[in-house]
C-alpha cells in the first residue's frame, strides 16, 4: 500500500508499522480496518487540512530492527504525518527512540508495554489508545482475588520485554494488595512444551496462574496444563485474541479469561452498530462478530485515527511538534470504546484508563464479555 510521491503533496500520509504476517497477522488486519474504517469516514467528511488521507502500511514480521527500518522509511520518504505502531512491545520499544528524535507522532494501537508511552524522553511524541501493562496487571490482580479469591498465584511469561513489563507491573499489584505469589516462570515463544515451569508452580501451591503471551505460546501453556491435568483458573493479558487461539489451543482455550479494553459482542451503543456495518460494507467476508476478532484492534486504531486527525486539525499542520501540541489540545472526542475527554497530557500520553477495561472469553471463535 504505497502511493506514487509524484502525488505525495496532494495527500496526507497516516502510516502503520505493525505484524501483517506470521502469528499476529490477523491482528494486523483488524488494525488495518480499523484504521482504513476511519480514515474512509476523515474523507468523507472533507479528508484533513482541505486534503485526502490515506494509508501506508509496513509489516515489521514482529521483528524490532525490522520495525525501526519500516518506521524510517515511512517518515523520511513517505513523508507520513503520523506512524500507527502495532503488535509487539518489543518492535514498538525499539521504534520509540527514534520517533522521539525525528519528532515524528508515534501513536500505539496494541503494544502494552508501559515504557512505551513512560518512555523518560524530555519531548514525548508517543502517544497510546490501548491497554497500558501497569494498568492491565492491577486489573488481572483485582480479577484474580474476586473471581477466585486467590491467593498464591503464579506468573507464567513470555521470556521477551513484554514478559518483563508485566512482571513488574503483577509484582507490585500483589504487592499492593498483600497477595502472595507461587513464583514466576518464563518460557519462549518456540517453546513446545512447558510443562516444567507450569510443574514448578503447582508444586509452590499456585491456585491460579497469570499468563502473558501472544496467541502462539499461549495455546503452548495451554496445551501443557491439559497434558498435566491441572484445571487452574488462567487470567490472561489480551495475547490470546490475537489470531487463531481456539484453533491452535483446544477446547480448554474457553477457560482462559482475558483482559479487552472493546467487543462488538454485545455492545448496543449506535456508535458500535454503525462501525459495525460499515464493516461489513467495506468487508463484505464479516458477516458476525466471530469475523471481526480481534475486536480491539480495530476499535484502538479507529479511535486513535480519529484521535490523530482532530490533533492535525488543531495544529494546522502536519509538522511534527505542532501535531503533538494539537494532541494535548483536544477537548472531546466521541469514539468507539469511550467519550475522550482530554485524552492526552504531556504527564499522561495513554488515552485509555484501567476503567475502559473489560475481562472476556472464547466462545468458539467469537470473543464474549464475562457477565461476572
Amino acid at each position: 500500500m504505497t502511493l506514487s510521491t509524484a502525488h505525495a503533496d496532494d495527500v496526507i500520509k497516516f502510516g502503520l508499522v505493525a505484524a501483517m504476517s506470521g502469528q499476529s497477522a490477523k491482528s494486523g488486519e483488524a488494525i488495518v480496518r480499523g484504521l482504513s474504517v476511519a480514515i474512509d469516514e476523515i474523507n468523507t467528511k472533507g479528508g484533513l487540512l482541505g486534503k485526502k488521507v490515506v494509508l501506508v502500511v509496513r509489516d515489521d514480521e514482529s521483528n524490532p530492527a525490522k520495525g525501526v527500518v519500516a518506521a524510517r522509511e515511512l517518515a523520511q520518504r513517505e513523508q507520513v504525518a503520523a506512524i500507527f505502531g502495532g503488535l509487539d512491545t518489543p518492535v514498538s520499544m525499539a521504534i520509540v527512540p527514534f520517533a522521539n528524535q525525528a519528532k515524528m507522532p508515534f501513536v500505539g494501537v496494541w503494544a502494552a508495554g508501559t515504557p512505551i508511552t513512560r518512555n523518560g524522553a524530555a519531548e514525548n511524541y508517543v502517544f497510546r489508545v490501548s491497554a497500558v501493562d501497569a494498568l492491565v496487571d492491577d486489573a488481572l490482580v483485582n480479577y484474580a482475588d474476586k473471581k477466585y479469591g486467590a491467593k498464591k498465584p503464579g506468573l507464567i511469561l513470555i521470556n521477551n520485554s513484554w514478559g518483563e513489563s508485566n512482571e513488574k507491573g503483577l509484582k507490585a499489584a500483589l504487592e499492593a494488595k498483600k497477595i502472595g505469589s507461587a513464583g514466576v516462570e518464563k518460557f519462549e515463544t518456540a517453546d513446545v512444551d512447558v510443562v516444567p515451569q507450569l510443574t514448578r508452580l503447582k508444586e509452590a501451591g499456585a491456585d491460579a496462574l497469570f499468563l502473558v503471551a501472544n496467541v502462539a505460546p499461549s495455546a503452548q501453556v495451554v496445551k501443557s496444563l491439559d497434558r498435566m491435568g491441572w484445571d487452574v483458573p488462567v487470567i490472561s493479558h489480551w495475547g490470546p485474541s490475537g489470531g487463531r487461539f481456539t484453533e491452535l489451543a483446544g477446547a480448554s482455550a474457553e477457560k482462559v479469561h482475558f483482559i479487552q479494553t472493546f467487543s462488538f459482542s454485545g455492545n448496543s451503543s449506535p456508535k458500535a452498530q454503525a462501525v459495525f456495518e460499515a464493516l461489513k460494507k467495506k468487508y463484505p467476508e464479516i458477516k458476525s462478530f466471530a469475523d471481526v476478532t480481534p475486536a480491539v484492534g480495530i476499535a484502538n486504531a479507529y479511535d486513535a485515527a480519529h484521535l490523530t486527525a482532530l490533533a492535525i486539525a488543531k495544529a494546522g499542520s502536519t509538522e511534527g511538534p505542532k501535531v503533538r501540541d494539537g494532541f494535548y489540545a483536544i477537548d472531546s472526542y466521541a469514539g468507539l470504546i469511550k467519550t475522550y475527554t482530554k485524552p492526552f497530557s504531556p504527564q499522561n500520553q495513554d488515552a485509555l484508563s484501567a476503567d475502559d477495561y473489560i475481562f472476556t472469553h472464547f466462545k468458539g471463535d467469537e470473543i464474549l464479555p464475562l457477565t461476572n
